[in-house]
């Protein structure tokens, strides 16, 4: 008998050692009564070490509060059962994760203990890691997304990330469930059902309607896939609002870039134009005077040269007008006070755009000094405010205002920086977008055949270009329009006022001083010479500047001033003045032109060192300028 229960019980120890489980007993104090020897093969241990021993120091640290909790809470009801899943020691220093059941058999007289089984599931716990992993990784990836994303069948919402919350303003619990078109708004809705009942694939574009009513541009980029055991659409939204708002910039910038280019074509053009136009009407003025001259009072011929000079003179303002746009006007830039220059101008202003108009003045407090001619100063603000008037019909309100401005990213075509800006708003007519576009363009002009030269805008446009500056127009039909400039601030304080001298008599040369006259334009060398005759000096010409080269190495230093051309073919007059002043140190010399060039200076403005008259000028003007050169005092 005894032999047949050996014989079960060494049945049972071997069914113990080849099971799964591994089989422990512990007491009320979690001390190890018994465990099968199979624990061994799966964790280390051997029987002999482990009797006796605090279940606990196998358990790992970070879980022993987890299983103390599990063993007092079996410990508390008889028969109860639990199990707990943690992370066990094993001899060789591994950690594995076990599942552990227990029971409470204290009332069992053989095992008056817990009794449990665990078994190794690292495995399973390290498949169920990576599983959350994986999860996390696309739940992070799909709420990362730069747009929203939506899983939808026939247009009902399945699943969405959190970007197309953010980007509608729905949470994402209103958006489960709903129908995806109230995400579109109304006239791209039949677009995009569309495109989904059509399996489309391709990126398109949209309109999008946010929870607060708003539309937006969208992009929606779609794919048909399976999902949850059905064919469905996965959506991308793209926000595009900032893309667009890019685009239009650009695109603005493009349009003035364009404009730019194209103004300054003309520029040239017209700069050109006005230095051969000048140099015919120094003819006419020249020779008219000389002819006048020559008459006796009482002849019939002063009435018709009289109205020769009438005409050629108001086409000096033409020709001026030109220059100025094309940037090569002849100026002398001062530091100005701008709000007393343009208080200065106030009276002048009203009487030239009537009483019907109503003329405000708002100065800004503290601003800073500018660099400009006074007189162009004075150009712009009579072109705008002949502007203003004429585009109001009847009674209106011109406005102009100055401040102090800091502009920190590019607006409108003005960079980034600091400006004094002059801005002038009429309540007049406004413009249409075609006629804003070429405003600024020399003989472009809506008013009547008659009613305007197309010259006074684009006048402004050259004046305040010329002077480093940057003017913009804002206007709409029935909404009045305004000019906004802005001038590059002075650093020191506005120059002292000067008062231009008194009118004189002409003056003559008092020692028949010797001039060397280069000129390439026969009229024009003909008739300068004619005026130097009339005025008493002597005159050495030269239609070259190699010509003139020869004329003073001859002359020597009997020559008190050269009178040069600025841009003839072979030489400029800046080079040829250098190559002459080699030769005779004390010479001064005078430069004379139907335009400014870079050859004596940059834009119009003449270098502090160079002495300049402007074609056409009067048998006056060079008299009195001459005299200056040479430092005599005309009588």
């Amino acid at each position: 008998m005894a032999d047949h229960r050996n014989s079960k019980a060494d049945l049972y120890e071997k069914m113990i050692a080849n099971m799964g489980e591994v089989i422990v007993i512990i007491d009320s104090l979690s001390r190890i009564k018994y465990e099968s020897p199979n624990g061994e093969k799966f964790f280390g241990w051997k029987q002999e070490e482990l009797i006796g021993r605090d279940y606990l120091c196998h358990i790992y640290p970070e879980d022993i509060p987890r299983f103390q909790e599990f063993h007092d809470r079996l410990l508390e009801d008889a028969d109860s059962e639990a199990w707990i899943e943690c992370r066990y020691l094993c001899r060789n220093g591994d950690v594995k994760w076990i599942e552990f059941t227990g029971k409470n058999m204290f009332s069992d007289r053989d095992i008056r203990g817990i009794l449990g089984n665990f078994h190794d599931i690292s495995i399973r716990k390290r498949t169920e890691v990576s599983l959350q992993e994986s999860e996390e990784r696309f739940k992070a990836l799909h709420n990362a997304s730069f747009g929203g994303i939506t899983i939808h069948d026939k247009g009902v919402i399945l699943d969405c990330n959190k970007g197309l919350s953010d980007i509608t303003g729905y949470t994402v619990e209103e958006l489960i469930g709903m129908d995806g078109l109230l995400l579109i708004a109304e006239h791209s809705r039949d677009l995009v059902m569309g495109n989904i009942l059509n399996g489309y694939e391709e990126p398109y574009e949209a309109v999008g309607l946010r929870k607060n009513g708003e539309e937006y541009p969208i992009r929606l980029a779609a794919k048909n896939i399976p999902y949850r055991g059905k064919p469905t659409r996965v959506v991308e939204f793209r926000d595009i609002s900032d893309q667009k708002k890019a685009e239009k910039e650009k695109k603005e910038l493009e349009d003035q870039l364009m404009q730019a280019q194209k103004l300054e074509s003309v520029g040239r053009l017209a700069g050109g134009v006005a230095h051969d136009f000048n140099n015919m009407l120094g003819i006419i003025i020249g020779f008219s005077e000389l002819s006048l001259n020559s008459l006796e009072e009482d002849s019939p011929l002063r009435e018709y040269l009289g109205e020769i000079l009438d005409a050629a003179e108001r086409s000096m303002e033409i020709s001026a007008q030109l220059l100025a746009f094309a940037r090569k006007q002849t100026i002398k830039p001062s530091v100005i006070d701008i709000n007393r220059t343009i208080e200065n101008m106030l009276k002048m202003l009203k009487r030239l755009i009537g009483e019907n108009i109503s003329l405000n003045w708002h100065p800004g407090s503290g601003c800073r000094p500018v660099r400009i001619d006074p007189a162009q100063m004075n150009q712009i603000l009579a072109n705008l405010s002949v502007n203003a008037r004429d585009a109001i019909s009847d009674v209106g309100v011109i406005t102009i205002s100055t401040e102090n401005v800091l502009l920190e990213r590019e607006k409108s075509g003005v960079p980034p920086g600091e400006y004094v800006r002059l801005t002038f708003t009429d309540s007049g007519q406004g413009m249409t977008e075609e006629v804003r576009q070429n405003i600024f363009e020399p003989f472009y002009t809506t008013k009547q055949a008659g009613k305007g030269t197309g010259l006074g805008l684009s006048t402004v446009y050259g004046i305040v270009k010329q002077n480093g500056g940057c003017i913009g127009v804002d206007s709409s039909p029935g909404k009045g329009t305004t000019f906004s400039i802005h001038f590059p601030p002075a650093e020191s304080i506005p120059d002292s006022e000067t008062v231009p001298p008194p009118l004189r008599e002409t003056p003559r040369a008092s020692d028949h001083e010797l001039i060397l006259l280069v000129e390439d334009e026969p009229g024009m060398r003909s008739m300068v010479s004619a005026m130097l005759r009339e005025l008493d000096y002597e005159v050495l010409t030269a239609e070259t500047p190699e010509h003139a080269i020869e004329m003073a190495a001859k002359e020597g230093s009997r020559i008190d001033l050269l009178l040069t051309d600025v841009i003839m073919p072979s030489m400029n007059g800046r080079d040829l003045a250098q190559r002459i002043s080699a030769l005779l140190p004390g010479m001064k010399v005078l430069y004379m032109s139907g335009y400014t060039s870079d050859v004596i200076g940059k834009d119009g403005i003449i270098e502090e060192d160079i002495l300049y008259i402007q074609k056409p000028f009067s048998r006056q003007h060079l008299a009195v300028t001459l005299w200056e050169i040479l430092q005599k005092d005309p009588p």
